[in-house]
Order: C-alpha cells, then structure tokens, then sequence
C-alpha cells in the first residue's frame, strides 16, 4: 500500500511513461519539474477585522506560452497539490495539441463560510496579488475555474485585470469560464462534462479496445453508470450520457449520502433538490443512505469518478466492479490503486484525456477573446442562404418537399454548436494516438495512462527541441 502524496503519484506515472520515451539526456527532468510556485499571503477587511489569505499559483511549463490552468477554493488547498495539477495541465494540454503551458492556482478558503459579497473583495484581493507578479494575462498566464470557483470568480478577476490595465485591448483573455456576456462562450460551464461523454462515445467506437473492457456493442444505451461526485462535472457527464446516450446512472455519490436506483436517477431531480437543500437527504427518486465511498464497487459498466483527487485507492481499488473507469476528476486514481485496478484488467479513460474537456473550451474562449469576434459572425448568414438554396434545388430536381427530418441543415451553425464540434474533433483525435500506441504489436505501451503520457511528453519535448533546448 502508497500512502505518497498526489504530486509524488503524478511523478511516478510520467516517470513510468518518460522510460519509454526516447529523450536527450536531462529532458525528461526539466519535463518533469515544476518551474515556479509563487506563494502569496495577503490581508482583507472583513467584518470589521483584518483576515489573512494563503493562496498559490504554479507554473509548471511554459514550452508553449501563455500557460493555462484552473483555480480552485478549498480549505484543504496546499502547494503540493496545485504542483500536481499544474504538471497535469502540462501533459492535458499537450496530449490534445493545446497552444498552452500548464499552471494552477489555488485559495486556501472554504467559499461557504463567506457570502458573496466578502468573496468578491478576496478574489479581487487574490487577483492584485498574481497581476503584481505576472501570474496574470491573457498572453502569460490565463486562469479558469476549478473546484469551489465560477464564471463570477473570473468576472472579477477579469475586471479588476481590466480596471488595473485598461490599455490592454486582449483584457478579457486574461480568464477564461466567463459568463458569456462578459466575454464568455457557450458551452463552457458544461464542456468539462460534455467532454467525458465525447471520450466515453470514442472508446465505443473502437471494436479491439472496447473488447478489452468486455463491451460488444458500440451502443451505451441500456449501459449502467456509477457516478462519484454531481458538481459541475458530474452534473454534466451523468446527464449527457442518461438524457442523450440512454445510460442508466444507478448510484451517484456525493458527500452528503449516496443516492441509488436501479431503474435509474433522474439527474436533473437530483441535481435541483441539492441545489434547494444542500444534501442528498430526502430525495424522493431513489433509495437514500449515509456518505460511503464504498459505494465505488456498485454494480456498473461504467465508473465515473468526477469529484476530488485521491478516490480510487490501494484500499478500495480491488472491490470495484465497474469494466471502465472515467476518470472525470484530475488524479481520481491514486498509482497504487492504478496498478490493482490494470492487474484486474479494468480499463481506464485517464484524466488527462477524459478531464479534457474544459481546457479545450477554454482555448476556444480565449481564441474568441483575442480575435474580438464571435465564432461563426462572418459566415454563418452565407452558409445558411447557401443550404437553404440547395434544399430548393433538391425539391424542384425530386418534385418532393425537403425532409423534416433534416431541417436542422438549413439552420444556421450557433456558438454553441461550433464549440461542441471542434471539442468533439479534438477529443477523437486526441483518442485515435492514445488507441495507436495502446494497440501497438509490441504490447510496448500496456495501458492508456501511459499512451497519453508518452505522447504528451512527446509534444513538450518537440517544443523544447524547436528552440533548441
């Protein structure tokens, strides 16, 4: 059994990857580390007292600039993990071909014990503190949201970037996860858990890698799901996959109760009674019963684990019954629970891929707000005209009215519709490497954790060699 902290767990896979990879001597090292961690401790007035804050914002790589990552508020933040986290948007960002270095942020602060109005004067607080030490722009270091955080977080961030540097005509870059009338795009809040749907669909559409999880069929309808964690990710990913792709979530686990139905949870039932109660407790559409991680080895296809890091370990790995593990979550897997679980033949969807999803929106968000022009402005009147003169056509040659079925060609493409197409694009292309390396003859690369690490050291080191370090 591993009791090592997560830093040291994430270290140990690219380690794992980085003896496969045929690197300079020293590379893989300065791959590996962290290049700066600044550690802030800053005061404000509240409630008629003077509070102090520790927050951090790391940077791990800037082979490709600016560098990009979350911030999230716990109480139980600390450096190591945001170093963790920083390192797993380097490689997440790599793995998908993403123009970005890797960076995380972190306020150690629990956001329930503040309203509002006191979390707006500590963010705006936290932001003066990473712009006064170039932790903040839209070409050095762009944040998002993370757990305990928001698009109203990366308003004010935005705006107090705004009001401090009003010269910069790519201020609203500097985040991303904005409202979308504040710079925002469509499709953010959900795209962390629409992207976990694009990456369960890929692996469906692999006939060899479906097999190796026992699955015949590419169809998920009638497929059964544990979910673990319903904030914003898990939210999104159990809804998509029950509302969209027929999957039934059987258990969701949250930290107030596990909730199970064997006929299925309706999400949004779910989802509105925590909203309105703050717990589990009480829901009327399935069976109610006290926190229990045990909850993990439920009967399922599919095991979704989409809260904090650390869920899976060496402890409760063996007991899992799911075929596939998702990991929704970053570092959901501890490396000793990876280990039991590829022994017992599970197959995991690693979180730099399946986490993916919100950085990829993200960098759609971030292209908007430095080309200061809505995605699809300039031909989306033209193409609509365009198909709406070839359904015409196609009526006068057939003597036939265009079918119904198909009236969503003659619509113009939305934003939101853009945004899904290009995170699907980018999700399956991202998975086809991964497959190539997994499937390899040799046996050389025996799971898709290692697949995704190697290729996304390979990204890092290509940059690096391109500049000749």
């Amino acid at each position: 059994m591993s009791n090592q902290s997560f830093l040291a767990d994430v270290n140990e896979m690219f380690d794992v990857a980085a003896s496969r990879c045929d690197l300079p001597e020293g590379l893989a090292e300065k791959i590996k580390v962290c290049n700066a961690t600044y550690v802030t401790r800053f005061g404000v007035r509240l409630r008629g007292r003077m509070h102090t804050f520790t927050g951090w914002r790391a940077v791990h790589s800037t082979h490709s600039r600016p560098a990009k990552g979350g911030i999230r508020f716990a109480p139980n933040a600390d450096q190591d993990e945001v170093e963790a986290l920083a390192a797993l948007m380097t490689y997440k960002c790599a793995l998908v071909r993403l123009p970005f270095g890797g960076s995380k942020g972190a306020l150690k602060i629990d956001p329930a014990d503040w309203t509002e109005t006191e979390l707006e004067k500590i963010t705006r607080r936290f932001a003066q503190e990473l712009m006064a030490h170039e932790f903040l722009s839209s070409a050095a270091n762009v944040p998002a949201p993370d757990m305990g955080t928001g698009e109203l977080n990366m308003m004010w961030i935005a705006d107090e970037y705004r009001r401090a540097r009003p010269q910069d005509i790519n201020a609203l870059g500097c985040v991303t996860g904005k409202p979308v009338g504040g710079g925002g795009i469509e499709g953010r809040t959900e795209a962390t858990g629409r992207g976990v749907q694009y990456a369960i669909r890929e692996f469906f559409r692999h006939p060899a890698d479906r097999a190796r999880a026992g699955f015949q069929s590419e169809i998920l309808s009638g497929l059964t799901c544990v979910v673990q964690g319903l904030g914003n990710v898990g939210f999104h990913a159990a809804k998509f996959l029950s509302q969209e792709d027929g999957v039934r979530i059987v258990t969701v686990i949250e930290r107030t109760g596990v909730v199970r139905n064997p006929d299925g949870i309706d999400i949004d039932a779910l989802k509105a009674h925590l909203v309105q109660t703050g717990s589990v407790e009480g829901f009327a559409g399935g069976a109610v019963s006290p926190p229990d991680m045990g909850a993990l080895a439920d009967d399922c296809d599919i095991l979704v684990p989409a809260a904090a890091e650390g869920a899976i370990t060496a402890e409760n790995a063996a007991a899992i019954k799911a075929a596939l593990i998702v990991e929704a979550a970053n570092g959901p897997t501890t490396k000793a629970a990876d280990t039991i679980l590829r022994q017992a033949g599970k197959i995991i969807l690693p979180d730099l891929f399946a986490n993916a999803g919100g950085v990829v929106v993200s960098y759609f968000e971030w292209v908007k707000n430095l080309s200061h022009i809505p995605f699809g402005l300039m031909e989306r009147r033209l193409e609509e005209d365009e198909h709406r003169l070839l359904a015409r056509s196609l009526e006068q040659m057939t003597g036939r009215d265009f079918p119904s079925e198909h009236a969503r060609f003659l619509e113009a493409r939305s934003e939101i519709a853009l945004v899904r197409s290009g995170l699907d694009d980018i999700m399956r292309a991202a998975y086809r490497r991964m497959s190539a390396l997994w499937n390899r003859p040799d046996g050389s690369y025996p799971d898709l954790r290692t697949a995704a690490y190697v290729l996304a050291i390979d990204e890092v080191a290509q940059a690096y060699k391109a500049i000749g370090l």
